[in-house]
């Protein structure tokens, strides 16, 4: 099933339950997939779109997230965690630290790498193939580590 079925779906079983907080997860996804479909492009939104589309809703609202912590706005923290939770639950598994690290040093391993000059060439290889499974702080910050 196509993400924007599953939501259209997610989205009539929210409302007749009344739950507030999966409607606000959900409709911003649909609003995302409507940006998306409608911007011109006249691409297709295929499943890569879609994870990349994901990860930018949790990530703005990581980002809202850490300025309504730092101005301890509670009430506002609270909403956001909760809609990064309903937006989570259609992204794909993220990976733990320790599989991160071995994807990582496989990866390494082959491109040579061995210094953080080639960091480059390790976050292109690593980004296309934990797309969904990673995000790309926490990448960066293992490839990091993994080169120093």
């Amino acid at each position: 099933m196509r993400l924007e079925e599953k939501i259209n779906a997610d989205l009539k079983t929210a409302m007749k339950a009344k739950d507030q907080i999966s409607l606000r997860g959900i409709r911003a996804i649909k609003s995302a997939i409507i940006l998306a479909k409608t911007d011109g492009s006249g691409a297709d939104l295929n499943e890569e779109k879609e994870i990349k589309m994901l990860q930018k809703l949790v990530k703005q609202r990581q980002d809202s997230l850490d300025i309504y912590i730092k101005q301890d706005r509670e009430d506002l923290a609270k909403v956001e965690r909760e809609e990064i939770a309903v937006i989570e639950k259609y992204l794909p598994a993220q990976l733990d630290p320790a599989a991160l690290e071995v994807v990582l040093k496989k990866i390494i391993e082959q491109t040579g790498a061995s210094s953080m000059r080639d960091m480059g060439k390790v976050m292109g290889m690593a980004s296309k193939e934990l797309a969904g499974k990673a995000d790309g702080k926490s990448i960066s910050t293992m490839v990091k580590q993994l080169l120093a």
